[in-house]
């Protein structure tokens, strides 16, 4: 998913965007033609974290992928 930080965007286009209603479309043109078009709704919901059964395990997992990465890097 691409995120969009409205900070990053002139004051008019984060105003534009955070105004926007469910259903609203904003179409964005580049020299006069249509390369995307955006509709507003409503926040997806977050999928729920799965509870880790055996925290010494995912322990285990994320210290052999560093290791792992740091022996493909030398």
């Amino acid at each position: 998913m691409t995120r969009i930080d409205l900070d990053d965007l002139p004051p008019k286009v984060a105003s534009l965007l955070t105004g926007l209603a469910d259903g609203d479309e904003v179409l964005l043109v580049q020299h006069g033609a249509v390369v995307a078009r955006l509709v507003a709704g409503e926040l997806a919901a977050s999928p729920e974290p799965e509870p880790d059964a055996d925290p010494e395990a995912r322990a285990q997992e994320i210290f052999e992928l560093f290791r792992s990465s740091v022996e493909d890097e030398f």
